[in-house]
């Protein structure tokens, strides 16, 4: 299964593309679209066309978003949430189921800490896709994402499995 992380950003939106083998998985491709335009339609249609030429290349049978964190900035916060749904819009018209997660709980599947620093989740990522040159932090969170999905999907099922057969 190949799975596509997403980090969403109005100025920088992260991504990256993991392969899922049973237990293992394995780097395929990571990158930082930057939107362009000089408002904000048209930075989101910009998002829209990277993000779209990225699964048209790379195929992904999965995809993954990072839940949008309130911060003080209620106008910053409203526009990292249309950034967002860019990225849940472009997987979804191409037919994926779209995964959502807090960013603490990518934090606690990749470095096993929910309030890890940035430096921290990219040193993980390089632990566990040996060999992957990042491009930037939005792309390791990006991946980190993705790990984080390959993680549930690993076990997805298996408890209510485990409780039917405890029960049946």
């Amino acid at each position: 299964m190949r799975c596509i992380g997403f980090d969403p950003g109005l100025r920088k939106t992260g991504w990256g593309i993991i392969d899922i083998y049973s237990s293992k998985i394995s780097h395929v491709a990571n990158g930082v679209c930057a939107s362009s335009g000089k408002d904000l339609p048209s930075r989101l249609v910009s998002l829209y066309e990277q993000l779209e030429e990225i699964l048209a290349k790379y195929h992904p049978d999965s995809a993954a978003v990072e839940q949008t964190f309130v911060n003080k900035d209620a106008a910053g916060t409203l526009k990292l949430g249309q950034a967002r749904a860019v990225s849940l819009l472009v997987p979804a018209r191409a037919g994926l189921s779209v995964a959502e997660y807090a960013p603490n709980t990518v934090k606690k599947i990749v470095v096993g800490v929910g309030h890890a620093a940035k430096e921290q989740v990219e040193h993980m990522v390089k632990l566990q896709l040996p060999g992957v040159k990042i491009s930037g932090s939005d792309a390791s969170d990006a991946l980190g994402i993705a790990i984080c999905h390959a993680h549930h999907i690993r076990f997805e099922g298996k408890l209510e499995k485990a409780i039917e057969k405890a029960i049946g």
